[in-house]
C-alpha cells in the first residue's frame, strides 16, 4: 500500500483477497441476478452468499440485509423510510449536531417537509448525554438517530444506552456505523438496533457498495422505485462485483478485527503523544473511548489546509475534517459543536491509521511535522493573544 498514507477514513485501500473475489464478477461471471438462466442464478448465488455474511458480521439473518449504493443512500432509506412510513404516528425526531452530512442533510430535507428534528448538543470530546435524548422523546417521536462513532475525532458514542432508552419509549433507533463497523463488533442479538448503516469502503471493500440491516418487524418506505429488487426497498440491478467484495470484506474482517486493533491502537497511541509533544497543541475528542485508527489534534496559530499540502509534499497524505467537507474552507462543524473557537478548528489534522499503516509510517509524520507546524505558524498572521476578526480572517484566504 501507497507509503505515507494515513487518511483511511476517507478512503481504504480495497483488500488484494477482496478484489480476488471480485475479479470473476467482473469478467467471466457477468449476469443479472434477476433473471431465471444459469447465468443469472451464478449472480444471484453469489448476492445471496454475500448477504449471508454481512448478516453473521452483525448476528443478524440474511433478510434483515437491504443492499445500497453506499452509506448515503443506507442513511437516506433508513431516515426518510421511516419518517415517511410512520408519518401518520408522529413527525419528531432525534439526533446530534455531530452526524455525518449524510444523516444531517436528509434530516434537513425532513424538517422542509414538516417534520421537527431536534439536533442535540455534544460535549467537549463529541459525547452526546443519553439523558439528553430521553428527555428529547416525545409521545410523538418516532426516530432516534445517532452514530456509533464520530468519523473525524473519533468518539465512540454511548449507542447501546441510548438504543436501550429509545426501546423502552417504542421508538425506533438507528446508527450510521460505518466509521466504527472495522474497528468495533456488533451483535445485533444484544445491541437493541432497528436500523445499521454499513460502507464497504470503510472496512477495506470496494466503493459504491453499502448496506442497511432492518430489524425483522420493522417498515420502511422506498426512496428509489423501479424494479422492486432488494424485497422492494432498494430498486435497481444489484452491483454483483461490489457486493460479492463487500461479502469478502466483511468476512476478513470478522476473522481480523481483533488483530487490527491490538496492531494499530499503539501506532496511534505514539502518533497521538508525539504531535501533543508540540507546542500549542491540542487533541480533539477523547483519549479514551476512541476509534483505535484515528489521532486527530488542532495545532494553534495554523490553517489545516496548508497542512494538509505541506505533508503532502512530504510524501504524506492526511485530512483536515471530514472528506465531505474537504474541498471547502470552512472548519469543522463537528469541532464546532464541542466549542472549539472558530479559529482554533481551521488549524486541525486528522490522521487516520488502518490494516496496512505502520510504525514507520508514524515515524515519519512525526519528523516531518514540526518543522512544517514551525514554518506555518512563523508565516500565520494570527499570533498569541489576537482576537479572531472574521474580515481579517477571510483576507488570508478562509470563509467564516
Amino acid at each position: 500500500m501507497t507509503k505515507g498514507f494515513l487518511d483511511y477514513q476517507s478512503g481504504a485501500p480495497v483488500d488484494p483477497r477482496v478484489v480476488e473475489a471480485m475479479l470473476p464478477f467482473l469478467t467471466e461471471h457477468h449476469g443479472n441476478p434477476a433473471v431465471l438462466h444459469s447465468v443469472g442464478d451464478t449472480c444471484q448465488q453469489a448476492v445471496d452468499a454475500a448477504r449471508e455474511r454481512v448478516a453473521s458480521f452483525l448476528s443478524a439473518e440474511p433478510s434483515e440485509i437491504v443492499f445500497t449504493s453506499g452509506a448515503t443512500e443506507s442513511n437516506n432509506l433508513a431516515l426518510k423510510g421511516t419518517a415517511l412510513r410512520l408519518r401518520k404516528k408522529g413527525s419528531h425526531i432525534v439526533s446530534t449536531e455531530i452526524e455525518h452530512r449524510s444523516v444531517i442533510t436528509p434530516l434537513k430535507y425532513l424538517q422542509r417537509e414538516g417534520f421537527e428534528v431536534t439536533f442535540l448538543p455534544v460535549d467537549g470530546e463529541g459525547f452526546v448525554d443519553p439523558a439528553a435524548v430521553r428527555e428529547a422523546m416525545r409521545d410523538d417521536t418516532i426516530l432516534v438517530s445517532v452514530q456509533m462513532a464520530n468519523n473525524e475525532v473519533g468518539t465512540i458514542e454511548p449507542v447501546g444506552e441510548i438504543a436501550s432508552l429509545a426501546r423502552e419509549r417504542r421508538v425506533l433507533f438507528h446508527t450510521d456505523a460505518v466509521a466504527a463497523e472495522a474497528w468495533i463488533p456488533i451483535d445485533l442479538k444484544t445491541l437493541p438496533f432497528d436500523l445499521v448503516t454499513l460502507s464497504s469502503n470503510d472496512i477495506y471493500g470496494p466503493k459504491g457498495v453499502g448496506a442497511l440491516y432492518i430489524r425483522k418487524g420493522v417498515r420502511v418506505e422506498p426512496v428509489m422505485h423501479g424494479g422492486g429488487q432488494e424485497n422492494g426497498l432498494r430498486s435497481g440491478t444489484e452491483n454483483v462485483p461490489g457486493i460479492v467484495g463487500f461479502g469478502r470484506a466483511v468476512e476478513i474482517a470478522e476473522a481480523e478485527m481483533d488483530d487490527d486493533v491490538s496492531r494499530v491502537r499503539p501506532m496511534r497511541n505514539r502518533l497521538i503523544d508525539g504531535m501533543l509533544a508540540m507546542p500549542d497543541t491540542t487533541l480533539n475528542g477523547p483519549r479514551e473511548r476512541r476509534l483505535p485508527g484515528n489521532a486527530n489534534v488542532r495545532f494553534a496559530y495554523i490553517e489545516g489546509e496548508s497542512l494538509i499540502l505541506s505533508l503532502d509534499m512530504e510524501g504524506i497524505q492526511a485530512a483536515s475534517g471530514s472528506a465531505c467537507s474537504a474541498k471547502t474552507l470552512e472548519p469543522s462543524y463537528v469541532q464546532l459543536a464541542m466549542g472549539v473557537k472558530h479559529e482554533e478548528a481551521h488549524g486541525s489534522l486528522q490522521l487516520s491509521l488502518g490494516r496496512w499503516s505502520t510504525e514507520e509510517d508514524v515515524e515519519m509524520v512525526l519528523e516531518a511535522l514540526p518543522p512544517i507546524v514551525e514554518r506555518l505558524r512563523e508565516m500565520s498572521a494570527f499570533k498569541p493573544g489576537m482576537e479572531y476578526d472574521k474580515e481579517e480572517f477571510r483576507k488570508h484566504g478562509h470563509e467564516d
